[in-house]
Order: structure tokens, then C-alpha cells, then sequence
């Protein structure tokens, strides 16, 4: 079984739009689908993906209806997509909100610092990390760089910072939190000085560079990352439609340093674990 534990899709009606949009403002970085949840699936079949995890982003304060409206459309329609909840940190009663998610079946969250503009370490995200520890919500957040952005907002020494916090806080001993890009787009050496071997998981979308125009480390890289963090916190991940599901499945199958059972746990083993399927 395969599971992709970072996917995008958008509504029907603004989809084309998104993606055009989005890719203006990151020339360098190219489409796989058409951005909908049928382009999506089609994906899925074409690299033998079974399921797919969808992780809304949202950009603005009020979106929280919206998006986690059509998220539970797709959690309610497919059996083999799972979208995650949306949240800003400027929406107002946000414990309330995420004690909806998590009553409406929700198993986890997306954030994009980036995209909001705020750090990581900023009071309103660890009050949405905090409320989530303790509800045994699953956060992925956005980590290191963007190409579309200057300036980092979840670096691996701030995500770090929050994460010891609210480990402590919280008294959690179960990962919440899953650092996307191999813990951190382009601070690798920062990922491994602050961030493996801690009490989170990574997932390795955007990690092999002989597959994306944006992606910056090698096969030797992320076997490094995988091992030093461990392979029971490692999840595969894809970023589709941002690079190409078949081929990220391919090129993780062959990828020499691993054993069956490894490559098992980090293509589905985990995720069934944290996601309780």
C-alpha cells in the first residue's frame, strides 16, 4: 500500500485559476494535475497511489467555513482521499473551531507560515499547536523555505523552539507535529542540528532532486535525514500536484539503503498508524 501524505486540490471552479496564480509568483516549479480532485485521482492510478492525504492551506483570515466545508465534501465522498482541516491565525475562537474539526471526524490540520506571514514561534500558532496537542490533532506544517516567499517562517531552531514547549506543556508523548520537505526546504543542515531525532515526524516531499526544478537534496541526503531521524517518523509525501506522484513512487521503491520492511513503514506503515486506518 501507498500512501501520499501531502497532496493539493482546489474546487472545480477555481482550480485552473490557482494553479496559474500560484505558478506566476513560482515560475520554477511546475504542475503534475490539473489542481481538481479528479485530476488528483487520475494521479493516484497513473503512480499506484491508494491514498491520498489532502492538505487545504488557508491564506486568510474568514476561510475557515469555505475550505473545511469542502474538505468535508471530499472526506465524506472518496475512500481513498483524507483531507486535513484549515485554519488561520487571525480566525477568532480557534479552540472552538478545532474542537469542531475534531468532532466532524477530522484527523489533522495544515498551516503555512509562510502564506499567513506569521512565524512559527508566533503566540497565535502555539496557540493553535497547543489546542491541537491536546485534542490528538495532527499538524503539518510548511517548513523551511518557499519558492514562491524571501523569508522563512518555520525555520527548524524556531519550529524546535515551539515543539519543546509544547511537548513539555502538553505532557504529549505521541508526535503531533509533521515538519513537511525533509523537515525543512533548503535548511538541511539546520534540520539536523535542531530537528532530528526530536518528537515529530518528517515527510520527504520535495527531497529528490533529480525529480523537481525546487527540490535541492539527493537520494544520499534523505537516506541520511531518514536515518538519523528514524524510519518509524519518516512518512512519504509528494507535495502533487507540485511533483509527480508516479515518479516520486518509482524512484522511492528503487532507492537503494533501505530494506522492504522499511520502505513499508514509510510508504504506508506510519501514516496507517497516526491516521488509526
Amino acid at each position: 500500500m501507498t500512501i501520499d501524505f501531502h497532496t493539493h486540490v482546489y474546487p472545480d471552479k477555481i482550480a485552473a485559476h490557482t494553479i496559474e496564480a500560484l505558478l506566476l509568483h513560482a515560475p520554477q516549479v511546475a504542475a503534475y494535475t490539473d489542481g481538481t480532485v479528479n485530476g488528483l485521482r487520475q494521479s493516484m492510478q497513473q503512480g499506484g497511489v491508494d491514498l491520498s492525504v489532502i492538505l487545504p492551506v488557508a491564506t486568510r483570515k474568514g476561510q475557515f467555513d469555505t475550505i473545511n466545508r469542502f474538505a468535508k465534501t471530499i472526506n465524506d465522498t472518496y475512500n481513498d482521499l483524507i483531507s486535513f482541516g484549515g485554519i488561520h491565525p487571525d480566525d477568532e475562537d480557534i479552540p472552538d473551531k478545532l474542537r469542531f474539526l475534531k468532532e466532524h471526524g477530522f484527523r489533522g490540520i495544515k498551516i503555512h507560515p509562510d502564506y499567513t506571514g506569521t512565524f512559527i514561534d508566533d503566540e497565535r500558532y502555539v496557540t493553535i499547536l497547543t489546542e491541537c496537542a491536546r485534542l490528538g490533532l495532527l499538524v503539518v506544517t510548511h517548513a523551511g523555505v518557499d519558492p514562491a516567499f524571501d523569508v522563512i517562517h518555520c525555520p527548524p531552531q524556531k519550529a524546535r523552539a515551539v515543539l519543546d514547549r509544547i511537548t513539555a506543556e502538553v505532557g504529549t508523548t505521541e508526535p503531533f507535529l509533521i515538519f513537511a520537505h525533509l523537515g525543512g526546504m533548503y535548511v538541511h543542515e539546520e534540520v539536523k542540528e535542531y530537528l532530528l531525532g526530536t518528537n515529530c515526524y518528517i515527510d520527504i516531499s520535495c527531497s529528490f532532486q533529480s525529480l523537481g526544478s525546487f527540490c535541492d537534496t539527493d537520494d544520499k541526503e534523505v537516506l541520511e535525514v531518514i536515518r538519523q531521524h528514524g524510519v518509524e517518523k519518516i512518512l512519504f509525501a509528494t507535495d502533487c500536484p507540485w511533483n509527480s506522484q508516479k515518479d516520486y513512487v518509482e524512484h522511492f521503491k528503487r532507492l537503494d539503503g533501505l530494506t522492504d520492511q522499511e520502505k513499508e513503514l514509510i510508504l504506508s506503515g506510519n501514516a496507517r498508524r497516526i491516521l488509526g486506518i
